[in-house]
């Protein structure tokens, strides 16, 4: 068959060429732009890191000079010839200072009296430069005992010493100096593979090479590119010296009377490159093999997809039109085959399937049993027909003891197994209980090992007869493997209309009652609002709060997060605040513990996250991309349905989960870590950062963390207010940014109240940091001028890296 342009076959082919031909081009491009931009930079580096060697090659020579120097001046018949400045001890002196500079291998030697003139001297002819160099040396040498500095001697750099002679107040100074050895550059050369050259010069006049490891006959091509230079050359440049290019820099070594000495610091890039090089060619050769190859299967691919999709295009016009039993003429044993087969399966599976997805929307996968959703369901239409006839409805729920005990021990599949005998038994009590005149109770499972039971239209006798027969057959003890287990349950009540008017009240007085059951451990416990500290400012309060939210009482707030390295604000997180019409602002502390009591949390929480999403878009809007931070409680936590609220959120504001960063403590966590990681997990896969918040103070297992998919460890603050102050809340956070970033996880610090912590934490490696120091929690309206008007502390040497690395 003719391939055809006009045709899907060539179509599929010339655009496939195209890609790979356009993809493999642009690859080499971006390779070749980065092996450049590698080399250089790699060179600049070795360049740099030359400089100082070669200072430090310089400075070790001069140590060694020094001390030279030194020997002679505290030789103490050297000191009494020079102070009893005899003739006979003067041609003592002389000699002692010539013996000297020969084991120093100086090239000069000299000694000036206490008047400051030249008494002895040997070596390089007498200079009147050096001398006025060496003379203004000499109060530094008896400050500093001892000096050295760079002189031009003769068109050849000199490193002078200049050692003063104490008895014990300076009487002389010993002078010694050592022209630049070939040994030093090649001791260069062999430690930085970098070609070394010396020049010295006259004020505008050529450079003169004095030493190099250059060769010989590229030197006069070298002077005259270091000529064409402008004065003060600090930046590398480009050398060609005999065909070979170099990347050089030239340092200064010492000015004096106008003179200059340099030295050159040069890098083959031939060389630099050779490695690259090699890697491109084969490269190149891979990309043109694996061109040839992509389009000869392209031309074959495309040839054996178009044809038969021509018939799969008529059945799926037919399948669009509803025809789901016609039949699919296309018999083959490939993938073309296989997608035929497909066709058929979907139009088997898509009644199946919706009539599963459904199941799973609505039912526990587990126990077979309606969950939540079903639940809460299923309630509003009780209670709708409660009102309608005046009928009480109860809510019992329950949560089994020591379930989480049998979970860590047994395993994860035995527990399943447990809760799925423990419905079994539900299913049956109920069923076997429930008399004539009451409609039929409903059994469902919230999660984890809490389930709950309806009661529609009942009484408080029949309530209380249920709840004890549900506890009697839960104490009764469990056979499953071969292993017999005592569970029992904590058993909570609350009722229509004497507790709450709709689904979500009830089921949190519910729980509020079941966990008073668990802690009294007496059987089934009705709700009342004495559980709660002074009864009647609970039930206050919680109206206040569900007013609060319907009146728009909540303010948002937020605290900077910020970089620790770079001082960039990355972040917030998100407060809450309470601007009550008669007492005025009400603290946190006041009313979030009674909110997680009741489950109100789940309320507020959901609050939080909408008007943080607002925020987040608004900031977006304006060009100001941070990660918000919100806290989640453990009822947070255990709310299987928080995913599907917080993307719903995210989809309102046209948000990305990527924006947000959920907060939960090591507690909340280990409250019930099944269902915590469920729901760690669901978010997570949506794309949403997560935080371990005051990480430090619990108690949680480290084997168990890791598991969790969280992105962020954020320190106590307990730890960080008086860590400059306290060495063992030093380790203590410094132990756990090495464990947050040994876990691949970023570390933020809360408490930050002063700018020595700022960078002591910097020092640590901390990433980021939230504080006093930086700012207080502010209204989310004021962020933005904030952020404006926001300097990080200047950036400095951390004065604090080298005790803390000590610790």
């Amino acid at each position: 068959m003719r391939l055809r342009f006009n045709s899907l076959e060539g179509r599929i082919v010339g655009l496939f060429l195209v890609l790979i031909v356009a993809v493999q081009a642009i690859g080499l491009l971006v390779i070749e732009h980065g092996i450049n931009v590698n080399a250089r930079s790699s060179i600049a580096t070795e360049l740099i890191n030359g400089e100082k060697v070669f200072r430090k090659l310089m400075e070790q020579n001069a140590q060694k000079q020094r001390f030279s120097a030194q020997v002679l001046a505290r030789d103490t018949a050297f000191v009494q010839a020079i102070g009893n400045g005899d003739e006979d001890d003067r041609a003592t002196v002389a000699s002692a200072l010539a013996n000297s500079g020969r084991r120093a291998r100086a090239d000069m030697t000299m000694l000036i009296d206490g008047e400051r003139r030249v008494t002895v001297e040997t070596g390089i002819v007498k200079n009147g430069a050096l001398e006025k160099l060496v003379l203004s040396l000499l109060d530094r040498a008896e400050q500093h005992d001892g000096v050295s500095a760079m002189a031009i001697v003769d068109q050849r750099p000199v490193q002078v010493v200049v050692m003063p002679v104490k008895a014990p107040i300076t009487i002389a100074w010993v002078v010694m100096g050592f022209a630049l050895e070939r040994q030093l550059v090649l001791d260069m050369r062999e430690l930085s593979q970098l070609d070394v050259a010396i020049f010295t010069r006259q004020p505008d006049g050529p450079f003169t090479p004095f030493e190099s490891t250059l060769a010989p006959a590229a030197m006069a091509g070298v002077t005259r590119a270091l000529q064409a230079l402008p004065d003060n050359q600090a930046r590398p440049f480009d050398l060609d010296v005999g065909g070979i290019r170099y990347s050089a820099r030239l340092l200064p070594l010492g000015l004096e009377g106008g003179r200059h000495a340099d030295v050159l610091l040069a890098r083959s890039i031939d060389d630099a490159t050779a490695e690259y090089t090699r890697l491109q060619r084969t490269l190149m050769i891979l990309t043109i093999v694996a061109t040839l190859v992509a389009c000869g299967a392209a031309v074959i691919t495309a040839m054996r997809i178009a044809q038969p999709l021509r018939h799969l295009a008529g059945t799926a016009r037919r399948m669009e039109r509803g025809d789901y039993d016609g039949r699919i003429d296309v018999e083959r044993t490939d993938e073309i085959g296989a997608l035929a087969k497909a066709f058929a399966g979907m139009r088997e599976s898509i009644a199946k399937r919706e009539q599963e997805i459904g199941r799973l929307a609505y039912w526990d996968a587990l126990t077979d049993l309606p969950n939540r959703a079903q639940f809460v369901r299923l309630l509003g239409e009780a209670l709708d027909q409660a009102r309608q006839r005046e009928h009480v409805v109860f809510v019992l729920m329950m949560d089994l003891d020591r379930f989480k005990h049998v979970n860590d021990v047994m395993g994860h599949a035995f527990g399943d197994a447990l809760l799925q005998k423990v419905a079994e038994r539900l299913r049956a009590l109920l069923a076997g209980l429930q008399p004539a005149e009451h409609p039929q109770p409903q059994l469902a499972r919230l999660g984890g090992d809490e389930f709950v039971v309806l009661l529609p239209a009942s009484s408080i006798d029949h309530a209380h007869k249920v709840a004890a027969s549900i506890l009697r057959a839960l104490e009764a003890p469990l056979s499953l493997d071969d292993q017999t287990v005592d569970i029992g349950a904590g058993l909570g009540m609350a009722a229509f209309p004497i507790n709450g008017a709709d689904p979500e009240s009830l089921l949190s007085m519910a729980e509020v009652a079941m966990y008073a059951a668990k802690q009294r451990n007496d059987g089934a416990v009705a709700y009342d609002a004495a559980m709660d500290k002074s009864s009647a400012k609970s039930l206050g309060l919680l109206t206040e709060l569900r007013n609060a939210i319907e009146r728009n009482e909540f303010r948002l707030h937020v605290q900077p997060k910020i970089r620790l390295d770079t001082g960039e604000v990355v972040g917030v997180e998100s407060l809450v605040r309470w601007v009550h019409p008669e007492r005025g602002n009400v603290f946190p502390d006041e009313f979030i513990p009674f909110a997680e009591q009741t489950g109100f949390i789940r309320v507020l929480t959901r609050w939080v996250l909408d008007q943080s999403a607002a925020l987040c878009s608004e900031l977006q809007r304006q060009g100001i991309y941070l990660k918000i931070s919100v806290n989640l409680s453990t009822r947070d936590l255990l709310d299987q349905d928080l995913p599907a609220k917080f993307m719903e959120i995210l989809t309102r504001h046209q948000l990305s989960a990527g924006s947000f960063c959920l907060e939960i403590t090591e507690s909340a966590i280990m409250d019930d870590p099944v269902r915590a990681q469920q729901t760690l997990e669901r978010l997570h896969t949506m794309g949403v950062d997560l935080s371990i918040d005051d990480f430090g103070t619990g108690y949680s297992s480290l084997a168990y963390l890791k598991r969790l998919p969280v992105d962020e460890l954020k320190i106590d603050k307990s730890f960080v207010l008086n860590m400059e102050n306290d060495i063992g809340d030093t380790k203590i956070v410094r132990s756990t940014i090495d464990l947050g970033h040994n876990m691949g996880l970023r570390v933020v610090a809360e408490g930050i109240e002063s700018e020595a912590v700022w960078r002591l934490l910097a020092a640590l490696g901390c990433d980021q940091g939230q504080g006093y120091f930086m700012s207080r929690p502010i209204a989310a309206d004021k962020l933005v001028g904030w952020i404006a008007g926001w300097t990080p502390p200047a950036r400095s040497a951390l004065p604090y890296t080298e005790s803390v690395g000590s610790t």
